[in-house]
C-alpha cells in the first residue's frame, strides 16, 4: 500500500485498482496521493522495507528497481510504526508477534495508543489523521452487555475486562474518541460493537466496514446477480480457497477461520433472495505465498429444471488487490469527514463482504451508490 500510494503519486506506475484516480472522482475535495503520510502500530519487529523485500522475493509484485528508489520513504515510515496491542488477540496471533509485550491494563494500552495518534498527528502537522484496521482475522469475541452501551464499554477497560476487548476493539474506540474516521478492514467482529459505534457518534466522525471485498466474494457479488436477472435458481455454490503468507497461518486456526467464513458466505442468499447449499473452505497452503486461489463450483437450475453448472478460477495478489482498495478508503473516508458527514458511509458498500447497515449485497447496486455519491461530491 505504502509502496504503492509513492510510486503512483510520482508517476512511476499506472494508478490501477484506484477508483479515486478516475474521472468519476475527478474535482472532488480528496487529499492528494503524495500527501499521504504513513505510521501506525504493529505486533512484528523488522523494516518496512525488508518487508516490501520479502514480498519481491516471494511473488514479484513489486519491482526490484522500483523497490530500491522506495527504499528512503520506506524507511521514514518505519520510523513511524510504534507498539500494537495484543490484550485477548488470540493464540495465533500472540504467537506469531515478537515487540508486544503485555500491557499493565486495558485502560493503560488505551492511553498509550492515544499517544502514540496524538504524537504522530502532531509531528506531522496534520490536517486529518484517518485509521485503518488492517490486523489479523481475530477470533471472534463473545459479545455482552460491556458492548452495548458506552458507558458499560468504559467501565469494562476501567475494571479491566481484558476478555471483553480485542486489539481491532481497542484501535476503533481510541479512533472515536480522537474524532478521526475509522475504516474496518477485517472481518472481526469486535472493531464496531454498538458501544464503539456510539463513540463514532457523539464524535460526530464517519466509519464504515467489515471486511474488504478483494477476490472470490467480490466475484461473488458481481455473477450472483446475472442468475437472478435470468430468474436461474442457484441450488448450491461451493467455493474453496487457498493461500499461504502470514495470514493463512492466522486462518489456519479455527477460531480465527470461522470469522471469515461466516463473512464470506453470508451474502449469497441476500442477492439471491431465496436459501440454498453454500460452502467456503479456506485452506493454508504455504508455498503460494500471498498468491491466494479460489475455485467456485455453482450448480444451477434454468428452463424445464434442467440443471446446469458453472466452475471458475480466482488467482490473485491478496496484498496488490487489497492495496488500492484501501488507499481510496483512506481518502474517500477523509472526504466524508471534509464534507461534515457521519455516521456509517453506507455508500463505501462496494468495497465490504459485511457493509453496515446495508442489506444490498448486489455488487451493481452498490456501484450505484458510489457513484451518485461521487456526483454529489464533485459538485461540492
Amino acid at each position: 500500500m505504502v509502496a504503492g500510494a509513492r510510486a503512483v503519486a510520482r508517476g512511476w506506475s499506472e494508478p490501477h485498482g484506484l477508483l479515486t484516480e478516475t474521472p468519476m472522482f475527478e474535482g472532488a475535495d480528496l487529499p492528494a496521493l503524495r500527501g499521504l503520510v504513513f505510521g501506525g502500530h504493529d505486533i512484528r519487529r523488522g523494516c518496512i522495507f525488508d518487508a516490501a523485500r520479502e514480498i519481491y522475493e516471494q511473488t514479484g509484485t513489486i519491482p526490484y528497481p522500483m523497490l530500491r528508489q522506495l527504499a528512503p520513504d520506506l524507511r521514514k515510515v518505519t520510523a513511524e510504526l510504534r507498539r500494537g496491542t495484543l490484550l485477548n488477540a488470540g493464540r495465533t496471533i500472540t504467537r506469531l508477534a515478537d515487540r508486544a509485550p503485555a500491557a499493565k491494563s486495558v485502560r493503560a494500552e488505551v492511553r498509550r495508543l492515544e499517544r502514540d495518534i496524538r504524537a504522530f498527528t502532531k509531528r506531522h502537522k496534520l490536517t486529518q489523521c484517518v485509521c485503518v484496521n488492517l490486523t489479523s482475522t481475530e477470533p471472534q469475541l463473545r459479545l455482552g452487555p460491556a458492548h452495548r452501551d458506552l458507558a458499560r464499554l468504559e467501565e469494562a477497560i476501567d475494571r479491566d475486562a481484558v476478555r471483553s476487548v480485542r486489539p481491532s476493539l481497542l484501535y476503533a474506540y481510541v479512533a472515536a474518541k480522537l474524532g478521526h474516521p475509522f475504516i474496518h478492514f477485517t472481518p472481526s467482529n469486535a472493531a464496531l460493537v454498538p458501544a464503539v459505534r456510539q463513540s463514532f457518534d457523539d464524535s460526530g466522525v464517519p466509519y464504515m466496514g467489515s471486511d474488504g471485498k478483494t477476490g472470490e466474494t467480490l466475484v461473488k457479488s458481481s455473477l450472483a446477480p446475472m442468475f437472478k436477472y435470468r430468474n436461474l435458481r442457484v441450488l448450491s455454490w461451493q467455493g474453496y480457497n487457498m493461500l499461504g503468507d502470514r495470514d493463512g497461518v492466522v486462518l489456519a486456526d479455527a477460531d480465527n477461520k470461522r470469522a471469515k467464513v461466516e463473512s464470506k458466505d453470508a451474502l449469497l442468499a441476500g442477492i439471491l433472495g431465496y436459501p440454498l447449499h453454500t460452502h467456503v473452505g479456506i485452506d493454508y497452503v504455504p508455498s503460494l505465498n500471498d498468491l491466494k486461489t479460489a475455485w467456485d463450483f455453482i450448480h444451477f437450475q434454468g428452463f424445464l429444471g434442467v440443471k446446469m453448472s458453472m466452475q471458475f478460477t480466482w488467482q490473485g495478489c491478496d496484498a496488490i488487490l487489497a492495496a488500492p482498495i484501501v488507499l481510496d478508503l483512506i481518502r474517500l473516508a477523509a472526504l466524508a469527514q471534509r464534507r461534515g458527514e457521519t455516521g456509517s458511509l453506507r455508500h463505501l458498500s462496494c468495497f465490504f463482504k459485511r457493509p453496515l447497515d446495508v442489506d444490498q449485497h448486489d455488487l451493481h447496486q452498490q456501484w450505484h451508490l458510489l457513484a451518485d455519491y461521487a456526483q454529489r461530491a464533485r459538485q461540492g
